[in-house]
């Protein structure tokens, strides 16, 4: 399977305080999405830009960090082409809760699973 997630779409699934610390909250999604990343492939999208040393604090071998400047719906986009560019888009599984988003990406044959259910797997 590969994950191809809306950072911040799952950030804000739920509110946790989120907000007051918006690269700390990148960093524990990325930590979260490293446990589910046994065997997948896990990118994530995030708006806007790193805070110095990051995306490095972030990494993982199997999640791959990217951050998506340009104002907004930037992540987005980034997502759609990547869905585009793919050489199969049918192995894809886009999570968010953007019915813009999910409705673009299913054009393309990507599968779309929902930032709250996503989330729920990975508190499970």
């Amino acid at each position: 399977m590969r994950y191809l997630v809306d950072g911040m779409n799952v950030v804000g699934s739920r509110p946790d305080g989120w907000w007051r610390d918006r690269p700390g909250a990148r960093r524990a999604l990325v930590a979260q999405l490293a446990t589910l990343a046994d065997g997948d492939e896990v990118a994530v999208v995030f708006d806007g830009r790193p805070q110095p040393g990051e995306v490095e604090a972030a990494g993982d071998v199997h999640v791959t960090a990217h951050f998506a400047p340009g104002g907004p719906d930037a992540a987005d986009d980034c997502i759609v082409s990547t869905v585009e560019a793919d050489t199969d888009p049918a192995t894809l599984v886009v999570v968010t809760s953007d019915s813009t988003l999910a409705d673009r990406v299913r054009s393309l044959g990507a599968g779309v699973v929902g930032a709250g259910t996503f989330r729920r797997r990975l508190d499970g």
